[in-house]
């Protein structure tokens, strides 16, 4: 069967991963995305169809390799890790951050994500220079990017970790528990709308990087994801795949292996 999709595939012209054999050893796909990151993707509630760039992705590497694609989704960017870490999967959708080297291989960026902060109208803070001041509370959510990042970076003001929950997060900013919520404009964008009185800051923080995960100690693996995003990306299907995934504040990243992560 699984010969007659190859032969098919060759036949209608489409471009084949080099080691197929390594991204898929056990003859399908396994993918693991980040379920709470709208950047990656988005279910829909009423019909239950997941799209998003991720999600693109993860079907296109499947289709070329000639195999077929099991995608799951996971609750925390520790629980994508661990899933590819342990074997449970064979590749993973998952942000760039220092701290997470040497637990899997990351492939190059594939695409950026822009972070920023949501604070109240009547908020002093007016740009990114503003947050870090000394009597200010800055939340972020449990193991994100953001969180990380300001846990390193901020001198003045003090990071406050919560739980990824859009009702309490909204509570939080609302009763002054903290001043600012950093995360992605797309998840910032969506808690404004649902919460009356806050505004999303005009400037980024940094860009996150977004990357596909494998297993440490498969090589070919990892050159044959990072040729699929090399071609994907000058195809113009990756820009495409963001454009139709419709996130706020995403975009390609650059070809190279230079990340721009955390300022700090």
């Amino acid at each position: 069967m699984r010969s007659a999709i190859l032969a098919a595939l060759l036949s209608c012209g489409a471009p084949m991963i080099a080691h197929a054999n390594d991204v898929a050893p056990g003859g399908t796909l396994r993918a693991v995305y980040l379920a709470t990151n709208p950047a990656q993707a988005v279910r829909d509630p009423a019909t239950g169809e997941v799209r998003g760039a991720s999600v693109d992705l993860a079907r296109e590497l499947a289709k070329r390799s000639g195999v077929p694609l099991d995608l799951k989704p996971a609750p925390s960017p520790p629980a994508v890790i661990e899933a590819v870490k342990n074997g449970a999967a064979d590749i993973g959708f998952v942000a760039f951050e220092a701290t997470r080297v040497g637990t899997v291989e990351f492939s190059q960026t594939y695409m950026l994500v822009r972070q920023s902060f949501l604070v109240l109208d009547g908020s002093s803070i007016k740009a990114v220079a503003d947050i870090d001041r000394a009597g200010q509370k800055i939340g972020g959510t449990k193991n994100d990017s953001m969180t990380l990042c300001l846990k390193r970076i901020l001198k003045q003001a003090t990071p406050a970790e919560l739980d990824n929950n859009p009702p309490e997060l909204s509570k939080a900013l609302l009763s002054g528990e903290i001043n600012a919520l950093g995360a992605n404009r797309q998840r910032l964008t969506t808690l404004m709308r649902n919460t009356p009185g806050t505004r999303l800051l005009p400037d980024n923080l940094f860009n996150v990087p977004q990357n596909i995960i494998v297993p440490m100690g498969r090589p070919g693996a990892l050159a044959a994801v990072n040729a699929f995003i090399d071609d994907v990306r000058s195809s113009g299907f990756l820009k495409g795949a963001i454009e139709k995934g419709g996130a706020i504040g995403v975009d390609v990243a650059p070809a190279g292996p230079e990340r721009h992560g955390c300022p700090g």
